[in-house]
């Protein structure tokens, strides 16, 4: 039975060759788009489930009612410890790490690096796969480091590496040797090696903190990340208490009003993270899938019940000859599934064709399709009945209700039947298509006018170098302000500055500052900038009052002070003039300093937040320095950009000369949104084809069962535009309800979207009316394009056969 079912659906498809290929790239579509993000969530909902105990292991986070007093992600360094100390019943384990980037060489190689000096537990508590080395001690020795595999190919071009040595130069120690005691197999994507921007492939003990600061690991310090491991059985919750008595018990009162510390479970956290981008990000391609593949079902649905009336005399004769319904219904299904089928099958290859470009949409690896079918092979069996499924179970249901007589007479209910329940289907199909174009566009212009809005200061031709030399002391500061002032000598190069911040979302430093006079409790929270006395002059930042430093006038004052506009409305100054030369202090800082400048706002970082208060110091005072910042003369940049590197080669023949552009800087700021337009794009071109591939397959199916009727029209004295207008206004209120539909909907999410960011465009009416005449557009003419053939055909050989 089931062979005779597979062989009359065979058949019924070949018969209609058309409407099958039209069902099948439909539903192939939809199924592709649907197993790319089903394998990209299914890949981001894995991360940190590899992880040995995942479920038990947590990140502690702060959360500061004052803006800049500290990050998120980051706790008071002793944390970890006191609380595996104090309570182990609830705490079994814990790692905290410094996160710092050096120059390492090997030889002639020599590479700036992003290094985690850690803890020892890292590599028994989150089990991460070793190629060498034992994972008890790799990391208890001094001056020891583990690095990757794909480290050690780099450095040493091998990776059987143990108990060799690399050169790390630090800022207090200099250039010191650290010895190999452990190789990495390449780590999964987790919120441990990759939870910075840059992700961690060398891993240094807790010895080699000293190199890099005094006091890292004190009850000062609110700027480490750690981790810590719950006992079985133990919540998230039952550490709020202890939490909440470590603060109290070890740091001041204004630190214990102003911070909550709290733990996230990391398979949580990677999906909060980024402010829920991730999860959002997540959301809106599964929401977008699934309408998408719901699209495919709709065409398929359709074009089931608007080919009925060519299947009237099959059922008839079935019913005749003994036929039970719930056999045809079985017969209706069974091909549904084997289109199904068969646009899975086409699908597979548009995976394997497709990955790559998606891999690049979502900036995320996706499986093979070797492992997919692997992996998760089933899931596509499990797709072909549930989506042949629901494709087939309404027309099937509705042909086999025919009766018997009607069927053998081969006898519609009505020429338009089904038509209101087809019509509610297609209006779907619009709304989704409206709203998934109407989103992608207002999301392309809130990222262009990201990168097109007054930052306060000018990105464009500003070229940053973060792999210079660091030796934290007057005598390094003073040699790299030599070298500044070389660089700023060479032709294409308009100026330099030494910093240790740039505006690249990584301004983390905070402290609390009041006027003199007032009492300290008044201070205000601000985020804090070393840089030199170029600076507002290479990042092209105007400064509304007094100077900035000593810039072009005056000598070196070590108690100058920059601040910006925010900050000086925050210290109650009515006018930027005002505050010049009135002297303001630092919480627990017994010195004075006095503003010499205000400058204008600029964003530091992204444009979620509001610009913050900030206090800008002077690299001579802090003896802390990053970053070059080079602002290139219009011309040619890459004859500048050789002019520059040639000097770094003189100047520092042991440091690579590691640059980029601060426009490429701020686009990784917003990765998350640039992956969310090319996604939407994708999502938008996939629902314009496969709704107007619907409506081909339904128009081409009117004109085909109203030829008889254009043939009447024409000989009453209809005009060719008159019969294309008939079939037009079919779909014209179709259109203006989906429009209706769609606009709310959008505004709606939309508006939900950018309520995250504290700068945002407006959402204007031109998006909705633009996509939806535009879409009007293209589908009137689609259905002009098939209705005009039959219009202008003889209305002799329209009428002459039944």
């Amino acid at each position: 039975m089931l062979q005779n079912y597979i062989t009359i659906a065979w058949r019924n498809l070949l018969r209609r060759t058309f409407y099958s290929l039209l069902n099948m790239v439909g539903l192939a579509v939809g199924i592709t788009f649907a197993l790319l993000i089903g394998a990209y969530c299914w890949g981001e909902y894995q991360v940190n489930r590899s992880l040995r105990n995942a479920n038990q292991q947590c990140l502690v986070q702060s959360q500061w009612t004052e803006e800049n007093r500290g990050m998120d992600i980051t706790s008071f360094a002793p944390v970890g410890p006191a609380l595996k100390t104090e309570y182990p019943t609830l705490v079994a384990n814990y790692y905290r790490f410094y996160g710092v980037s050096a120059t390492i060489s090997k030889g002639e190689n020599h590479f700036r690096e992003s290094i985690q000096i850690g803890d020892s537990t890292m590599l028994t508590m989150f089990d991460f796969p070793m190629l060498h080395g034992d994972p008890r001690t790799a990391l208890t020795g001094p001056n020891s480091v583990v690095i990757t595999a794909d480290k050690a190919q780099k450095l040493f071009g091998k990776t059987d590496v143990l108990n060799q040595s690399l050169i790390i130069e630090t800022p207090l120690g200099g250039k010191q040797p650290f010895l190999v005691t452990g190789v990495l197999k390449p780590l999964l994507d987790n919120s441990v090696s990759h939870l910075l921007s840059e992700n961690n492939e060398v891993f240094m003990s807790m010895s080699g903190v000293n190199f890099f600061g005094n006091g890292v690991f004190s009850w000062q310090n609110p700027y480490i990340v750690t981790y810590v491991e719950l006992q079985p059985g133990v919540t998230p919750q039952a550490l709020e208490k202890p939490l909440k008595q470590l603060l109290a018990k070890n740091t001041p009162p204004d630190v214990q009003k102003s911070l909550t510390a709290y733990v996230t479970p990391l398979p949580d956290y990677y999906l909060q993270s980024n402010n829920g981008l991730i999860r959002k990000l997540m959301t809106t391609l599964a929401a977008v899938g699934l309408f998408i593949l719901l699209m495919a079902v709709v065409n398929f649905v359709n074009l089931s019940l608007g080919t009925s009336a060519t299947r009237l005399r099959e059922i008839g004769v079935r019913k005749v000859l003994g036929g039970l319904r719930r056999q045809l219904t079985a017969q209706f299904l069974i091909e549904a599934i084997t289109l199904t089928a068969l646009a899975t099958g086409l699908s597979i290859g548009l995976y394997a064709l497709f990955q790559p470009v998606f891999s690049d949409v979502v900036g995320k690896p996706l499986p093979s399709l070797g492992q997919l079918l692997i992996t998760y092979g089933w899931v596509l069996l499990v797709l072909i009945l549930v989506v042949g499924g629901l494709a087939g179970t309404y027309p099937a249901l509705y042909l086999s209700a025919y009766s018997s007589v009607d069927s053998l007479k081969g006898k519609a209910r009505s020429v338009r039947e089904g038509q209101w329940f087809r019509r509610g289907l297609v209006t779907v199909q619009f709304a989704i298509a409206v709203s998934v174009f109407v989103g992608a566009v207002l999301v392309s212009r809130q990222i262009a006018w990201f990168f097109s809005s007054d930052l306060g200061f000018k990105k464009e031709a500003v070229l940053t170098v973060s792999s210079l030399p660091r030796t934290w002391s007057p005598e390094g500061v003073n040699r790299m302000e030599a070298a500044r002032d070389r660089f700023a000598r060479l032709p294409g190069v308009q100026s330099a500055s030494l910093s240790y911040e740039i505006p690249n979302g990584n301004v983390g430093n905070a402290a609390q500052v009041y006027r003199q006079g007032q009492d300290s409790t008044q201070a205000v929270n601000m985020s804090v900038m070393t840089t030199d006395e170029q600076f507002a002059q290479t990042y092209q930042i105007g400064v509304q009052s007094g100077r900035f430093f000593h810039a072009e006038q005056g000598s070196y004052d070590s108690t100058s002070l920059i601040i910006n506009e925010s900050a000086c409305k925050a210290l109650g100054y009515k006018t930027p003039e005002e505050a010049i030369e009135k002297l303001i202090r630092f919480q627990g800082i017994p010195r004075t300093y006095r503003i010499r400048g205000v400058v204008r706002d600029f964003h530091v970082g992204t444009m979620h937040k509001a610009i913050q208060p900030m206090a800008i110091g002077q690299v001579r005072v802090a003896s802390i320095y990053r970053f070059f910042s080079f602002r290139l003369a219009p011309g040619n940049p890459r004859q500048a950009i050789a002019g520059l590197e040639q000097t770094w080669r003189d100047l520092f023949p042991d440091a690579p000369f590691n640059y980029a552009f601060m426009d490429e800087t701020l686009q990784n700021l917003y990765k998350t949104e640039l992956q969310l337009e090319k996604a939407a794009y994708v999502a938008t071109g996939l629902a314009l084809l496969i709704v107007l591939l619907g409506v081909v397959g339904l128009v081409s199916l009117s004109v085909a069962r109203r030829t008889k009727e254009v043939g009447i029209r024409k000989v009453l004295g209809a005009s060719v535009p008159g019969i294309i207008g008939l079939f037009l206004r079919e779909y014209a209120w179709t259109m203006v309800l989906a429009n209706l539909i769609a606009w709310p909907l959008t505004y709606w999410l939309v508006s939900n979207w950018l309520a995250d960011y504290a700068y945002h465009m407006p959402v204007t009416l031109s998006p909705f009316v633009l996509v939806g005449a535009g879409l009007a557009l293209v589908t009137a003419i689609i259905i002009s394009l098939q209705v005009v053939k039959a219009a202008l055909m003889n209305p002799v050989t329209s009428l002459r056969s039944e």
